[in-house]
């Protein structure tokens, strides 16, 4: 009888005999992909091309039937297990070398309610792809700054973005989920049903099942903001950022200030001569009163000697997409981050000189600004932890060949380990790469030991391994 070679999930091969696959076949909607199908490469491609996994197994699922019997053929023949959402995940966690990915990116529906101010989402589902259907209504909720990004992933990591600071971070407004359990059940989770599970998905990433359905609240936004860009020579970059320190203490929650710091692309707006160059841009959003929020960002407009200020209304949904040309598929990616409660001169500082030597012209580092809404939700109330935080450096490490891996992992290192005596300690789990396993504990704080107990209850096996891991 023929067989197929799989990696399974104690780090051996297991064998499945092709009868078994057929049979998966014959209960299965989507499609199953080997190695030489059509579509095959294609479905194993991520975002981040330093990735480059062979999975024995492409299971692309079409409905929630689907995951349950993918997660049933995976658990049958103890296979290793990847997920797939947006497949936008920077660890590379959305594949697996030999095992089986269960693709849910051809799951793409969204439904919204533009009464009841709420859209349920199915888990492929892109961020374009949200807002698009949410925008028709003037509605929204916080997402993240990539629109290639999958809702999934996002969410279970905790998700922010240009609206965080007004109604909280995405998985505070989430309201249900839809699950997939290690033991091929299909749970739902809220407040009133398994309301355990509900506070582990939040914040503690694909460890506890597959979530086949996200449902949201959403909220009045648009369809155009006050938004847009900021930007000045880098040359600027210490009175700017410990001017920035000091304004985003006193910015209504309404107003989200972020700093980007790069090499400038040839964007239309900036003269031919500043391309190339190193620049430091404010990039802005005001999610409330147009007026109000002009005058509560009248400071940061008058100060300096700006190359260029493109800050106007804008459709919420396209602002949404201005990093997009950025942050493309297919180019080698590495990224290291930190949390910060402050911006002391000593890290200003660091931040400078790492800026200065750039390796690539794709590198940037940014600071995300937090705090407002997504500070007055008690740590405890789900597995996302620092709530105090006020802002997170993504260090972004992005190039083109891999002649370039050397310099530019060393890069993002160097201004990481030069950041860190000034962070928190914590950080985000979406932002860590394959690497930083021993970082697991310090995302999530407190809440670890919960998340362990949680783990242990709902796959106490580790079927679903391919994430930021919480070993049972």
């Amino acid at each position: 009888m023929a067989q197929l070679t799989l990696a399974g999930a104690n780090g051996t091969n297991t064998t499945v005999n092709d009868s078994d696959v057929d049979a998966l076949k014959r209960s299965f909607r989507g499609d199953l992909l080997q190695s030489g199908d059509a579509g095959y490469d294609e479905a194993r491609s991520i975002w981040n091309a330093m990735i480059d996994k062979r999975p024995s197994l492409i299971a692309r699922c079409k409905s929630t039937g689907d995951i349950v019997e993918a997660v049933r053929f995976a658990k049958a023949h103890d296979l290793l297990v990847a997920v797939r959402g947006g497949g936008h995940n920077i660890a590379g966690n959305a594949s697996c070398e030999g095992g089986m990915v269960i693709d849910l990116s051809a799951m793409r529906a969204v439904a919204v309610d533009p009464q009841a101010r709420t859209a349920t989402a199915e888990p492929g589902v892109t961020l374009a792809e949200f807002d698009k259907a949410t925008q028709e209504h003037a509605l929204a909720t916080p997402l993240g700054i990539n629109s290639t990004t999958g809702i999934a992933g996002l969410t279970l990591g905790g998700g922010f973005g240009w609206l965080s600071r007004k109604f909280g971070l995405t998985i505070d407004n989430l309201i249900e989920a839809e699950v997939v359990t290690a033991d091929a059940r299909v749970v739902r989770a809220s407040e009133s049903e398994n309301p355990d599970l509900f506070w582990g998905i939040r914040g503690g990433g694909g460890n506890f099942g597959i979530v086949s359905s996200f449902k949201y609240r959403l909220h009045p936004v648009g369809p155009e903001v006050l938004s847009g860009l900021i930007v000045h020579p880098f040359a600027e970059a210490e009175k700017l950022l410990k001017f920035y320190r000091e304004f985003t203490q006193k910015v209504p929650d309404d107003v989200t200030i972020w700093v980007v710091m790069r090499k400038a692309p040839p964007l239309p707006f900036l003269p031919e001569e500043w391309h190339g160059k190193e620049v430091l841009v404010f990039a802005v959003v005001c999610a409330g009163d147009p007026d109000t929020c002009g005058e509560a960002i009248k400071p940061l407009r008058e100060f300096g000697n700006p190359i260029a200020d493109v800050i106007g209304m804008n459709p919420f949904a396209s602002f949404q997409q201005a990093f997009d040309p950025l942050l493309t598929p297919g180019m080698r990616n590495y990224w290291k981050s930190h949390d910060f409660n402050n911006l002391p001169d000593a890290f200003i500082n660091e931040i400078i000189k790492s800026v200065n030597k750039l390796p690539s012209g794709h590198c940037e580092i940014f600071l995300g600004q937090m705090g407002g809404a997504t500070s007055r939700i008690a740590p405890e109330a789900t597995a996302y932890r620092d709530r105090d935080v006020k802002f997170i450096m993504n260090v972004h490490g992005r190039w083109e060949t891999a002649g370039e891996d050397q310099a530019c992992v060393a890069w993002a290192r160097d201004i990481f380990n030069a950041a860190t005596p000034y962070s928190t300690g914590g950080v985000y789990v979406n932002f860590m790469t394959a690497e930083e396993s021993d970082r697991v504990k310090s995302a999530y704080g407190s809440g670890y030991d919960r998340l362990l107990e949680l783990k242990r209850k709902y796959d106490p096996a580790n079927l679903f391994c391919g994430n930021q891991n919480i070993k049972p």
